[in-house]
C-alpha cells in the first residue's frame, strides 16, 4: 500500500507540473505517513545526499565555466574555430559544432553551451546568409555534446548513485561525445553543399592559424587538465575543479584581461542558484532512493525482467526507449536521480558495466534537452532567437539522428564507452 501511494503520488505531482525535487520529497513524505516509525530517515537521508565531498566539485565546475565565459573565451573559441574550418563548405555551421565540443569541455553543461554560443553564433550565422531556423537548430543539436564530453556535471551526479570513479565516467563519455561531434560535422557539410551555404571568406594561412591556436590551446587546456589529472590520480575531481576555478581566474585577469572584480558577485550568485537547485534535487532523491532500497524495488524489477525470459537485446532496446521517453519530460539531473537507483542494480545484475550504463544514460538524456515539450536547450535557444520551440525542433531533428545513432552504438557495442577508461583504470 505504501509503495503504491509513493509511485502514484510521484506520478501525480510530475503530471501537474510540480518541480521534480518537490515531487520526490512530497511523495516520500506520503510513504512515511504509512510508515511513521521511519520519519527520522527524511533528514538523515537528505543530509547524506548533500554531505559528500564529490558534491563540492559541482559548484566549482559551474563557477569555472561561468568565469571562463565572462573572460571572453566564447568569442576566442569561435574565432579559432572559424579559421580552422575556412577550407570547408559550411562555414559557421561547422564552427558551431566544433565550438560546442570545445565549450562543452569548459562548461560541462549543454544549456550553458546553448546560451553562450547561441547568443553569438545565431545572429552571426543569420547575418552571413544562413536561415535563422537552421542556425538555431544546429546550435541546439550541437550543444547536446556539452554534457557528454568531459568534464560533465551529469556524470558527477551519476557517480553518486553508482559509486563509479568520476575519472572513469568522464573518459566513458569521451568517445561518444567525439562521435556525435564528427557525425554532426559530416551532416553540416552535406546540408551545406545541398543548400549552397557560404564558406568562411579569406585565405587559409598556417602562420595565422598558429597564432589563433594559442587561444584554442588556452580554452581546451582546462578540460584536458581536469580529465588527465583525475584519470592519473594526480588530483580528485573536487581538487581538479578547484584548480579549474583558479585557472579561469588567471586566464580572465592576466591573459584575456576581460574579467572584472565586480563580476564575481554575479558569478557567485549564479553558481549558488545553479548548484543549490541540483543539491535540493539530490537531497530529496536520496530519501526516495532509500525507500526503493528498503522496499527492494530494484530487486523486484530485476527478478521480474529475468522471469520474462526476454533476450538481452530486447532489454537494451527497452532501456533506450525508456531513457528517451523520460528525457522528453524530465530534465537531465532529476531524470538521472529517478532512473539511476532503479537501473543501476537491475542492469548490474544483468551483467552490464556501470560505466557503459552511465554513458547510455548521459547520451540518451542529452537528446531530451533538444526535444519538446521540456527541452531545456530548446527553451534557451527560443529565448535567444525569438522563434517558436516547435520550429526549432524541426531544424534540430536531423542533428538528433546523429545522437540517436551514437546512442545505439554505445548501447550495443560496450567498447565504444569502455575502451578509453580501460586504458587508465
Amino acid at each position: 500500500m505504501a509503495v503504491a501511494a509513493l509511485i502514484l503520488t510521484l506520478l501525480f505531482f510530475i503530471i501537474i507540473g510540480l518541480p521534480i525535487s518537490f515531487s520526490l520529497g512530497l511523495s516520500s513524505i506520503v510513504y512515511f505517513v504509512f510508515n511513521p516509525n521511519f520519519l527520522i530517515m527524511i533528514p538523515q537521508r537528505m543530509w547524506a545526499g548533500a554531505n559528500s565531498s564529490v558534491m563540492v566539485a559541482l559548484p566549482l565546475f559551474c563557477m569555472a565555466g561561468m568565469l571562463m565565459n565572462l573572460s571572453g573565451i566564447t568569442r576566442k573559441i569561435i574565432d579559432f574555430c572559424s579559421y580552422l574550418v575556412k577550407p570547408f563548405k559550411g562555414g559557421l555551421g561547422e564552427v558551431n559544432v566544433i565550438a560546442s565540443m570545445i565549450f562543452g569541455g569548459v562548461s560541462g553543461s549543454s544549456v550553458s553551451d546553448t546560451s553562450a554560443l547561441g547568443s553569438v553564433l545565431i545572429p552571426e550565422m543569420e547575418k552571413r546568409g544562413f536561415s535563422k531556423a537552421f542556425a538555431t537548430g544546429i546550435t541546439v543539436g550541437s550543444s547536446t555534446v556539452g554534457m557528454i564530453i568531459p568534464p560533465s556535471i551529469p556524470m558527477i551526479i551519476y557517480s553518486t548513485i553508482s559509486n563509479e570513479s568520476i575519472g572513469a565516467l568522464f573518459l566513458a563519455g569521451l568517445v561518444p561525445g567525439i562521435l556525435i561531434g564528427i557525425s554532426q560535422l559530416i551532416l553540416v557539410y552535406i546540408i551545406s553543399r545541398r543548400n549552397n551555404h557560404p564558406i568562411e571568406e579569406g585565405k587559409f594561412e598556417l602562420k595565422e592559424m598558429l597564432k589563433r591556436s594559442v587561444d584554442g590551446v588556452l580554452s581546451i587546456s582546462m578540460p584536458l587538465f581536469i580529465v588527465l589529472s583525475v584519470s592519473f590520480g594526480i588530483a580528485t575531481a573536487t581538487e581538479s575543479a578547484g584548480i579549474a576555478v583558479l585557472y579561469a581566474v588567471i586566464i580572465g585577469f592576466l591573459v584575456y584581461r576581460k574579467l572584472k572584480i565586480n563580476r564575481f558577485k554575479e558569478v557567485a550568485r549564479e553558481t549558488i542558484l545553479t548548484s543549490s537547485t541540483i543539491m535540493i534535487i539530490i537531497s530529496f532523491a536520496y530519501t526516495f532512493i532509500w525507500i526503493l532500497a528498503f522496499e527492494r524495488i530494484p530487486d523486484i524489477i530485476g527478478d521480474f525482467i529475468l522471469s520474462l525470459n526476454v533476450s538481452y537485446f530486447w532489454i537494451l532496446v527497452f532501456l533506450d526507449i525508456l531513457i528517451l521517453l523520460i528525457g522528453m519530460f524530465i530534465d537531465v539531473s532529476p531524470a538521472l536521480l529517478l532512473l539511476g537507483p532503479v537501473l543501476v542494480p537491475v542492469m548490474e545484475t544483468l551483467g552490464m558495466d556501470l560505466l557503459q550504463l552511465g554513458a547510455i544514460l548521459i547520451v540518451g538524456l542529452g537528446i531530451g534537452l533538444a526535444t519538446p515539450p521540456i527541452g531545456m536547450c530548446l527553451n534557451a535557444a527560443s529565448k535567444i532567437s525569438d522563434m517558436p520551440i516547435m520550429d526549432i525542433a524541426k531544424e534540430t531533428l536531423p542533428f538528433l539522428v546523429c545522437n540517436i545513432l551514437v546512442l545505439i552504438l554505445v548501447t550495443f557495442f560496450p567498447k565504444v564507452s569502455l575502451w578509453v577508461p580501460g586504458l587508465f583504470f
